[in-house]
């Protein structure tokens, strides 16, 4: 019955219905009462929220989570009267929130993570015998070479303008990367930030003049795609069911859950760009009640390693996460050797590179 619980929740998470996320779901469990704390949440942490573990472990210190999905940009626009607690994907738009409703006291970061290209097999091996990406032997992961990519995307190549692609009927058209809509959605505002910090030179854009000069491409990266997922959820469900682009930018989270959950992959192969940007889930308490569970999901042990298993990396122990995903690291990079951390730039700047792009 929690397994089904589970599911159903899920599926309503991800279609942004509010739902109560409840700690015991009869009579014989529910022996304490919770204090009910509403939450907007990012869609990637949907499936965590709903999770009957992640409900248990929240009722034991007191508290009922009532979730809705909504894209980490989109709610600054929101109306969060009556809400507990906002929980957008990256320390940015929390910032935004938190200076907006002059909160001024650290933000809990219960945990990151970083941003991913998933491909599938056909078009990993094509993109790494033209050197846009390097698949490490005996695994199903790699390197996505940012660099070789963003010129490749820069120049309009296609797909059968690669060599080897000519095997896949399904590897037609322009070579890119699936993206969110980065006006509303974090995963996809980052996708900008690190890709706009490799054709800036490794160096972070930061006025007008690096805008203008990095507009163009940023243009390209967005406009090819057309319309845009507004949360990285559906964007990778899509994938998973075989619809859409071959390559998609997704949290790494995401993949992990997947395997947690021993669903089947299948040709799946997780790239890790040679630059990316890791996503901080950052909680913007709006009352007490709000930060009281912002501050569990930091420091209780128990959701730490719920939170660990949904493919969060905890913040301040990399071992959590390698214990969790163990057994899963042919499609997991424990490590992230040799990745490289692009800063981001200010929320102003985000904001404009965004609407740029999509402009």
């Amino acid at each position: 019955m929690r397994r089904i619980l589970g599911i159903v929740l899920a599926v309503l998470l991800a279609g942004g219905v509010v739902v109560a996320v409840v700690a015991g779901q009869n009579g014989e469990e529910q022996s304490t009462a919770t204090k009910t704390v509403r939450a907007v949440i990012g869609s990637e942490k949907a499936e965590f929220f709903a999770d009957p573990r992640v409900v248990d472990a929240l009722a034991a210190k007191g508290y009922t989570v009532e979730a809705e999905t909504s894209g980490s940009w989109a709610m600054d626009g929101l109306e969060l009267k009556g809400y507990d607690l906002a929980f957008p994907s990256s320390r940015a738009p929390a910032d935004e929130l938190a200076k907006k409703r002059g909160i001024r006291q650290t933000l809990p970061r219960p945990f990151y993570s970083p941003l991913v290209v998933v491909a599938h097999e056909n078009a990993a091996q094509v993109l790494a015998g033209n050197g846009l990406a390097e698949l490490e032997k005996g695994t199903r992961r790699g390197v996505l070479k940012m660099g070789a990519y963003l010129d490749a995307a820069d120049s309009d190549r296609t797909w059968q303008q690669l060599k080897g692609a000519e095997k896949y009927g399904e590897l037609t058209g322009t070579l890119y990367i699936a993206s969110t809509d980065p006006e509303t959605s974090n995963s996809g505002a980052l996708y900008l930030a690190a890709a706009s910090y490799v054709a800036n030179g490794g160096r972070v854009v930061a006025g007008d003049e690096d805008l203008d000069a990095t507009a163009p491409l940023l243009h390209k990266l967005v406009s090819v795609q057309g319309a845009q997922q507004s949360g990285s959820d559906a964007a990778f469900r899509d994938f998973v069911s075989g619809v859409g682009n071959p390559l998609v930018l997704v949290y790494e989270s995401q993949v992990a859950a997947l395997l947690a959950e021993q669903q089947d992959p299948g040709n799946l192969v997780v790239l890790y760009p040679d630059t990316t940007v890791s996503s901080d889930h950052t909680v913007v308490p709006l009352t007490e009640d709000g930060r009281a569970v912002g501050e569990l999901l930091s420091n209780d042990k128990e959701l730490r390693r719920l939170a660990a298993r949904h493919g969060f990396r905890p913040q301040g122990a990399a071992a959590e996460f390698t214990a969790a995903t163990a057994g899963r690291s042919a499609h997991l990079d424990q490590t992230l050797t040799g990745v490289r951390q692009a800063p981001v730039p200010t929320s102003a700047v985000l904001h404009e590179m965004a609407r740029r792009a999509r402009s």
